[in-house]
């Protein structure tokens, strides 16, 4: 796995909130209450988006630095900040399992990608 850095761009202010967009993945957003909020959510957001487009077979495209992505005059940034985001060396595939239903429940209930948290559950029993 190797770690790459998206640049996101927040606009926004403290009374509305704040919007987030990434300039190499076009109709990839976020949203937060706070820079923070907004930043943290972009991050979840970017690793799903990211987990998604492997599994589509879609290509990842390679993330251009933060000065390379000229301004919007559109656009009130609050702030430029780059995401990092777990690229799996290979390619997600995709099975069927069967799960006691309260089980799917209580993994929906808690997180927000249960493909993940299911392979993150898998790769931590398998490490002990």
């Amino acid at each position: 796995m190797s770690t790459v850095y998206f640049a996101a761009i927040i606009g926004g202010d403290r009374e509305r909130g704040y919007s987030v967009f990434f300039p190499d993945l076009p109709g990839m957003t976020s949203a937060g209450d706070t820079l923070q909020h907004a930043a943290e959510q972009a991050r979840e957001g970017l690793q799903s988006h990211i987990e998604l487009m492997i599994e589509d077979g879609e290509a990842i495209p390679t993330p251009r630095a933060l000065d390379d992505i000229a301004y919007d005059p559109e656009v009130t940034e609050a702030a430029r900040v780059l995401i990092p985001v777990a690229i799996p060396s290979t390619r997600f595939l995709r099975v069927n399992v069967s799960l006691p239903e309260d089980l799917v429940h209580r993994i929906d209930a808690k997180v927000a990608n249960r493909s993940r948290f299911l392979a993150e559950a898998a790769e931590k029993a398998l490490s002990e």
